[in-house]
């Protein structure tokens, strides 16, 4: 008996010693010979014993994981519906240097041809990494992660819908572009596309875009009509499926499917908003990016979109 009691002490002293404490850390993987980091946040009341989702949510172009952190109210949402929330750090010109918006920003190999491309940073290959990563520390629902960004990190999770299909379970992607003409991922992912009317970094009408801050080109976009009209081809839902669910208060949202598998493709148009998070704190200055907004808060739509989906099986 004594031997018993000894044995559950022992295998409880070590569950406490290899539980996560709830909170931030940095971690870090190897992607061919460069190191990558990523900042997770455990949820409270995360114990490591039974699987939870993961989000995964892309910075915009010059942002850092803390500053998306700040922005959106992922980890409140971790707290609230117990998650993992994860923010991966994008490449920078000089890594011996801190990231800054301007003099050495942070940014995705979105499929774009700009921005970390010049670079050659294997962004695919790093979150495939940091999701076995994941899997190897904590204790996640591999049929249930998610992914999310804002801006160039909103291209990024297009991006990362089409070549991760296999690994994420539904996208939502917020004031960014769909950069390839026909995405064709290898599972039909579901996808919520969330932009504002009056953002100037994404305009509804596309076109060429140029920074404020510094008068250079980003490149020449599509509609965000097209955007959305993009993946709702790519999953299998026809054009003609397209119908407004929504339309009070500032929000139209538009539905497209079911396509394959039941995939349905949202666009979420806020009237009024600019290249902001909608329901979250803007960082930038108005004069650049335009109004916020608080019809809605785009963190609480998005889990609310990502519960409703998960993988009918997981990855190896």
């Amino acid at each position: 008996m004594l031997i018993a009691a000894a044995m559950i002490m022992a295998a409880l002293h070590a569950q406490a010693a290899t539980r996560p404490e709830p909170g931030e850390r940095r971690l870090t993987v190897k992607v061919g010979s460069v190191d990558r980091e990523y900042v997770v946040y455990v949820p409270r009341g995360y114990e490591g014993t039974s699987r939870v989702p993961v989000v995964i949510m892309f910075h915009g172009g010059g942002g850092t994981a803390r500053g998306t952190m700040t922005e959106t109210g992922w980890t409140a949402k971790a707290d609230e519906a117990r998650f993992l929330a994860v923010f991966p750090e994008g490449a920078r010109p000089d890594t011996s240097k801190p990231a800054h918006f301007v003099l050495n920003p942070q940014v995705w190999n979105d499929g774009s041809g700009r921005f970390a491309a010049i670079m050659k940073a294997d962004d695919v290959g790093y979150i495939r990494a940091a999701i076995d990563d994941l899997r190897r520390r904590f204790a996640i629902d591999a049929t249930r992660i998610y992914a999310s960004g804002f801006s160039n990190g909103a291209s990024m999770t297009f991006r990362i819908g089409e070549e991760l299909a296999d690994r994420i379970a539904a996208i939502a992607p917020v004031a960014g572009t769909c950069w390839k003409p026909a995405p064709a991922p290898s599972r039909a992912v579901p996808c919520l596309y969330i932009t504002g009317t009056d953002d100037p970094l994404n305009p509804l009408a596309g076109g060429e875009i140029r920074m404020p801050w510094s008068g250079t080109s980003a490149g020449t976009k599509p509609s965000v009509w097209e955007d959305a009209m993009r993946w709702a081809r790519g999953t299998g839902c026809g054009e003609a499926s397209a119908r407004i669910i929504l339309d009070r208060g500032g929000v139209k949202a538009t539905c497209w499917g079911p396509g394959r598998g039941g995939c349905e493709v949202f666009l979420y148009t806020i009237e009024g908003m600019g290249h902001t998070w909608a329901g979250g704190r803007n960082l930038l200055p108005e004069a650049w990016v335009g109004r916020t907004s608080d019809k809605i808060s785009a963190t609480d739509l998005i889990w609310e979109f990502f519960s409703r989906h998960a993988l009918t099986a997981s990855p190896s």
